[in-house]
C-alpha cells in the first residue's frame, strides 16, 4: 500500500473534492435561509424607511414655531403608527404622534413626550428642537437600488431581518453539498438490538452524519453494508445516485475483508497508508462521477480523519468560518511515536492543554472530554511540560 504524509493526503483529497466545491444556486423561502450561503447580491427594492416617520412618541411640530421656550401650541390631532393620509400640519400647532407614524406635511421635527406637558388640548414644549430632530427620512437606512446583502454572505438573523424589512420573500442561496454516509462491517449492528459475541454497535454512521450536518452540508442517506462486495456495490450505487459526495468508513486496510478497497481499487481508487495516528489507512475514489472519501473504521480514526481531511473543505463550501487553531502550553509531558503525525485528544484548561487519553483508535468514550486535537509532528518524540503545541479545535 502506498505510504504518504498527512499533507500529501490533504492535497489528494482537495483535488478530489475541488469539482464539487461551488454548488449551483437554488431559491428558498426567506424563513428557510438561515445559515445558508447567499448566491447573488440582493438589492433593496424599496427605500428603508419608505416614508418620513417619527423616531419617538411625542409631538410633530414646525421647528420655527418653537422660537420662545416654553412654547404652548394647540393639539390638532393624533397620528398612530399605521395611519395613512395624515392632513398637513397648520402653522403654530402640534399633532400628537407615535413612534413609526408618518409625519404630516409641514412638520419638520418631533418633540419627545418627556419634553412636554399637556393641558387639555394644548401642549407646552419645554425644550427647543431643530428641523430634522427625531425624524426618520426615506432611504436613510438603505436606498432603493442599493446593495442590501452581498453575495457569499452567510445569512444570519440580522441579514434575514433586513431582507424581510424590505419585503423580500425568497433568496438565491448555494445548494448545500449532499453527502451520503456508508458504514461497513459484518460486526456492526444498529443501536437497540441485542449484542451477540463479536458484534459492536455502529457509532460511525451517526457520528459522521452529525459531523457532516454540523459543518454545513446535507446528509441525504446513512447506509450500512456487510463485508460482501456485491452488497456494498448495491449500497454504494444508491448512495452515489443521491449525493455529491459519498463517505465510507471501514474496509480500507490490509486485511482479508476490506470490502471498500476490494470494490473501488480495481475501479481506479487510490488507497494509501498515511503517516498519522489515528487514521492511517485512507482511500479516495471516483464512482459514477461522484467522489468517494473512504475513512478507516475504528471510531476515533473515523472522526479524526473527518476532522483533518474533510471538515475544512465542508466549512469552506458552506461559507462557515475555518476551524480555529492556536498554540498552547502542555500541562504535562507528552510522548509520541516517531514517523507518525499524532493527533492526540486534548482538553483545554486555564493553564493550557492536557492530553485526555492514549493514542488508541478505539478510545471513543475518552473523546467525550476532549475539545481539541493536539497536533504532534511526525519527527517529534517528546514534548516537555510547559512547551507550546499546535491544537485544532474540535
Amino acid at each position: 500500500m502506498t505510504r504518504r504524509t498527512v499533507d500529501e493526503q490533504i492535497s489528494k483529497v482537495t483535488a478530489l473534492l475541488q469539482p464539487i466545491g461551488a454548488q449551483p444556486a437554488e431559491r428558498v423561502p426567506l424563513r428557510e435561509a438561515l445559515g445558508r450561503l447567499l448566491a447573488t447580491d440582493v438589492v433593496a427594492p424599496i427605500d428603508l424607511p419608505l416614508f418620513r416617520n417619527s423616531q419617538m412618541d411625542g409631538f410633530a411640530v414646525h421647528a420655527v414655531d418653537l422660537g420662545a421656550i416654553p412654547a404652548t401650541l394647540p393639539i390638532v390631532g393624533t397620528i398612530a403608527a399605521g395611519d395613512t393620509g395624515a392632513t398637513p400640519l397648520p402653522p403654530r400647532s402640534a399633532v400628537r404622534i407615535m413612534t413609526g407614524a408618518p409625519l404630516p406635511d409641514g412638520a419638520d421635527c418631533v418633540v419627545p413626550v418627556e419634553d412636554t406637558a399637556v393641558d387639555g388640548e394644548k401642549v407646552t414644549i419645554h425644550r427647543r428642537r431643530t428641523a430634522g430632530e427625531f425624524v426618520r427620512e426615506p432611504g436613510s437606512d438603505v436606498a432603493a437600488g442599493a446593495n442590501l446583502v452581498d453575495a457569499n454572505t452567510l445569512l444570519r438573523v440580522r441579514h434575514l431581518a433586513a431582507l424581510a424589512a424590505v419585503g423580500i420573500q425568497t433568496v438565491d442561496v448555494r445548494r448545500r453539498l449532499r453527502v451520503a454516509v456508508i458504514t461497513t462491517g459484518n460486526e456492526l449492528i444498529p443501536a437497540g438490538e441485542p449484542l451477540r459475541p463479536g458484534q459492536i454497535y455502529d457509532s460511525n454512521g451517526l457520528a459522521l452524519a452529525a459531523s457532516v450536518a454540523a459543518n454545513g452540508a446535507e446528509v441525504v442517506s446513512v447506509g450500512h453494508s456487510s463485508d460482501d462486495p456485491a452488497e456494498f456495490l448495491v449500497v454504494l450505487t444508491a448512495a452515489a445516485a443521491a449525493a455529491d459526495l459519498v463517505l465510507t468508513s471501514g474496509g480500507v486496510s490490509m486485511g482479508d475483508f476490506e470490502v471498500v478497497k476490494e470494490t473501488l481499487q480495481p475501479r481506479g481508487g487510490d488507497f494509501a497508508h498515511v503517516a498519522m495516528q489515528p487514521g492511517g489507512p485512507q482511500g479516495i475514489s471516483n464512482f459514477d462521477g461522484v467522489p468517494v472519501l473512504s475513512l478507516p473504521g475504528n471510531p476515533v480514526s473515523t472522526l479524526v480523519s473527518f476532522e483533518i481531511f474533510l471538515r475544512p473543505f465542508l466549512r469552506a463550501a458552506a461559507g462557515l468560518a475555518a476551524r480555529k487553531t492556536c498554540e498552547l502550553p502542555t500541562q504535562r509531558r507528552i510522548t509520541s511515536i516517531p514517523g507518525r503525525r499524532q493527533f492526540l485528544r486534548g482538553r483545554t484548561t486555564d493553564l493550557g492543554v492536557e492530553q485526555v487519553s492514549g493514542p488508541g483508535s478505539h478510545l471513543v468514550a475518552a473523546m467525550v472530554t476532549a475539545d481539541v486535537l493536539i497536533d504532534i509532528g511526525e519527527d517529534t518524540v517528546e514534548i516537555p511540560a510547559g512547551e507550546c503545541v499546535r491544537v485544532l479545535q474540535l
